[in-house]
């Protein structure tokens, strides 16, 4: 049987939390988020880290988080939106798992996010321009790193979930916890 983790990336909004959690549920695996990894770790949040250090200091902070995660196994992992920006990044997560790019559009983005004051990137004048310009630079990482492409808009976490796990490969559906 395969330790592989079963990772999951994709622009913020796109319900990495919610379904990776769903997930780890049905295939009795433990999960893991990167930015809440990150907050236990630090014993502050994102936003503060991002006002104290800036974006840097907080993409090495998610470099260390992911090692650490990756050298785990059997696992459900959500990264955050701008992991995969780091090549040192994406190594580490292609060589540790099956990797699901959660794609989400802009609108489907804003409509989850609307009400979300938690996310340093979209404190800004204009959070549409900022996804859309985020999403230009990210998607080709998304799509190079993926084993696996689900669309999420307007669907239901459950179904998402659902759609994963039945098209993900027999030796990451047999697993437990160890």
């Amino acid at each position: 049987m395969s330790a592989q983790n079963i990772i999951l990336i994709g622009p913020m909004g796109s319900g990495k939390s919610t379904i990776g959690q769903l997930i780890a549920s049905r295939l009795n695996r433990e999960f893991y988020d990167s930015d809440y990894f990150i907050e236990e770790k630090t014993g502050v949040d994102i936003p503060r880290i991002f006002d104290v250090e800036g974006e840097n200091g907080f993409r090495a902070r998610e470099t260390k988080a992911l090692e650490e995660l990756t050298r785990m196994h059997n696992l459900v992992i959500a990264t955050g939106g701008g992991s995969v920006l780091k090549r040192e990044n994406r190594q580490l997560l292609k060589s540790s798992g099956f990797i699901i790019f959660l794609d989400t559009s802009v609108n489907q983005q804003m409509e989850r996010l609307k009400h979300d004051k938690k996310r340093p990137l979209l404190q800004t004048e204009n959070p549409r321009q900022k996804l859309e310009t985020l999403f230009t630079e990210r998607k080709p990482l998304y799509l190079e790193l993926a084993d696996l492409r689900i669309r999420t808009d307007r669907k239901f976490a459950r179904k998402v979930a659902a759609e994963i796990i039945a098209q993900l490969p027999r030796t990451l559906t047999q697993q437990a916890k160890t």
